[in-house]
């Protein structure tokens, strides 16, 4: 039976392909802190069903100590490193923070394979925001990064990373670039989970309205449990490369939001307004990604439209509401 480790399994694509795996009978283990252990009910939500079939590690990627005890004790066969600092900020300190987490920690994880399961394959979720400001679209594999984020410039360094062990020291260490992915268990931190429950509290009664930044901003969206074995299908090839994995269409934030409004039959622009100190800087370019590579290779394909990952996303929702009685935050 093959071992797997995941970094940020208590994610939406961690609980993912946490599912995925155990499907395909591997023995799966993920990385949680402790604060997450000690506060199961909200930080392992999304691992409620599966916690009597996974095996969770108390560990901080912080700490290359903790990292090689980790791996030196499970010699995984599968290593996927999820977890990420993404948190949107322009202070000096959170900078810092960012930079910090997510580059050392790919490091310290990547070191700790290297030394101790030197045949483990490794896949590192990279992040369309890793183009920036792009010069052309669709963006693909050859597409050159202009990261304009701490939180993209530390993704682009970590892909350097993972290249570098793979051609120094032979590693089998992939790259997933990814796109926009949505799905129900989407945290509510992102403004397309804001949108969905906002919707459905205006429905219920419980909210007036919606505040929302740039409605005319495009993105790339795709359905999670499509991204997650797009990972899987990576480490699964005869030889390591990095792939884009996207919808290869654009949408915009109002689309999204009608959408959202329209399976509740309601009209979005009685409930939803704009504040321009939450619009961030628009590209000259749309971030779309072009998966022609992992399509013809990998045989990945998408499985949901725009128009049913959103209804998914609704009717989720909903049925969250009314488990919890129809009153206040599910």
């Amino acid at each position: 039976m093959k071992k797997a480790l995941i970094t940020g399994i208590a994610g939406q694509d961690g609980s993912y392909l946490a599912e995925l795996l155990l499907e395909k009978g591997y023995e799966v283990y993920g990385i949680v802190r402790r604060t997450a252990i000690e506060d199961a009910q909200h930080r392992l939500r999304n691992l409620t069903h599966l916690q009597d079939r996974i095996h969770l590690k108390v560990a901080s990627l912080d700490n290359v100590l903790s990292i090689i005890k980790t791996v030196k004790d499970l010699q995984p066969d599968e290593c996927y490193h999820l977890a990420a600092s993404s948190f949107v900020s322009y202070s000096f300190e959170d900078e810092l923070s960012i930079i910090n987490n997510n580059v050392n920690s790919t490091h310290y994880l990547l070191a700790a394979l290297r030394e101790f399961a030197p045949a483990c394959r490794v896949y590192f979720a990279g992040t369309s925001e890793m183009f920036g400001n792009a010069a052309t679209a669709p963006q693909d594999e050859a597409t050159p990064f202009n990261p304009r984020s701490i939180y993209g410039i530390s993704k682009v360094a970590s892909y350097h990373l993972v290249k570098n062990y793979r051609q120094q020291y032979g590693m089998f260490a992939c790259t997933g670039i990814l796109y926009n992915h949505e799905s129900p268990r989407r945290g509510y931190e992102f403004v397309t989970r804001k949108i969905v429950s906002s919707a459905v509290r205006i429905k219920q009664g419980l909210q007036k309205n919606l505040v929302l930044g740039n409605l005319d901003a495009v993105r790339d969206w795709g359905y999670a449990p499509d991204y997650v074995r797009a990972m899987w299908l990576m480490l699964q090839a005869d030889a390591p490369d990095d792939y884009v994995v996207a919808s290869g269409e654009t949408h915009s934030v109002r689309q999204f939001v009608d959408t959202v409004f329209s399976c509740l039959g309601l009209d979005y622009s009685r409930y939803v307004s704009t504040d321009p100190t939450l619009f961030r800087p628009s590209e000259a370019v749309p971030l779309c990604g072009n998966p022609a590579r992992i399509v013809s290779r990998l045989g990945w394909c998408r499985t949901k439209s725009f128009e049913e990952i959103i209804r998914l996303m609704v009717e989720e929702e909903l049925r969250r509401y009314e488990d919890a009685g129809g009153a206040g935050e599910p």
